[in-house]
């Protein structure tokens, strides 16, 4: 914050509180000219006003307020660029990383050996205090393979609230994904669907690239593939289309395999389920070849660390697995 900012909002934060005391005292004084408790000559449906002061307790209170006001600012960040008598934090203003964060909470925890006030940064204290309660549990489930905990109602729940907070913006909340993002309740896999290939996308994520064809094929030998293409999953098409399409196929065979049943290596999708993750119409599978597509899975190996990802591979695994 600059420093006209700062005089700024100190001042502002100031003249605050001197202007609430003033006006207390100004109301606190009688300037009717009526003694206390006399009639002040006004009524309304039969209500009369009197010259009561302000109730005492109420007095006492707003004292107290006006007293803690400048005492609260002295001791935490408040008036501009003060950074308080306890030098409290609610955050690391200038961490741009996770291994920012977790370098910070580190020398935050080796600080408060020495001092008396503490870890004075409020997201360190969160952080520490949740490590503190949540780590044996995740220890605990790290030693026990996904496909048990898969079956383990309370594992399942742990995995469920770290899929809700980290996953389910792109999957949906009941994980049957939308457009560009996989269905994880269905049973078919890109990557695999294994304990372990679950696991392996969550910890390094992934990064597939459909290139586009229109340069190769054209328009016309766009819809060519297109017909071949959707015929592999017995869709009804022009047979002369499908028939010159299947010659072109052979440059998609590379990845999806010369009988289009995909390469879950490559993360090339199976063609012949009539399971589609951009859109199965003709005009999506045409905008599909045409333009390409680049989907991303991010790796969460740095965010949620391999504990927690073992509980969300639990997680995902069991809502393909036949209850």
């Amino acid at each position: 914050m600059s420093s006209f900012w700062s005089i700024w909002v100190s001042v502002i934060s100031l003249g605050t509180i001197l202007g609430c005391y003033l006006l207390l005292r100004w109301c606190l004084a009688n300037k009717t000219g009526i003694e206390e408790g006399d009639d002040m000559h006004h009524s309304f449906d039969g209500i009369i006003e009197l010259n009561n002061p302000l109730p005492r307790w109420w007095t006492i209170m707003f004292y107290m307020v006006l007293v803690w006001g400048p005492l609260y600012l002295l001791l935490y960040p408040g008036l501009g660029n003060w950074e308080g008598i306890l030098g409290w934090k609610s955050s690391h203003q200038n961490v741009q990383s996770l291994q920012e964060s977790r370098d910070a909470v580190l020398q935050a925890r080796e600080e408060a050996k020495d001092s008396i006030l503490g870890v004075s940064v409020q997201y360190d204290r969160e952080l520490m205090r949740a490590e503190e309660r949540f780590a044996p549990v995740f220890n605990k489930y790290a030693e026990q393979p996904i496909t048990a905990l898969a079956k383990n109602e309370e594992a399942l729940k742990i995995g469920q609230r770290l899929f809700m907070q980290n996953c389910s913006q792109c999957h949906g909340s009941d994980a049957r994904g939308q457009r560009g993002f996989p269905n994880l309740t269905d049973n078919d896999w890109l990557y695999g669907g294994s304990p372990e290939d679950i696991k392996a996308t969550l910890i390094n994520g992934r990064g597939g690239v459909m290139p586009g064809w229109l340069a190769s094929f054209g328009e016309k030998g766009i819809d060519e593939v297109v017909a071949y293409t959707l015929s592999l999953s017995g869709r009804q098409v022009d047979q002369t289309l499908k028939n010159a399409g299947k010659q072109r196929f052979a440059m998609c065979a590379a990845c999806h395999g010369p009988d289009g049943k995909g390469n879950q290596q490559l993360g090339a999708p199976n063609l012949t389920d009539n399971i589609w993750l951009y859109g199965g119409t003709r005009d999506a599978v045409t905008e599909t070849l045409t333009n390409g597509r680049a989907g991303v899975m991010p790796a969460f190996k740095d965010t949620l660390g391999e504990k927690k990802i073992h509980l969300v591979a639990s997680y995902v695994y069991s809502l393909s697995q036949e209850k």
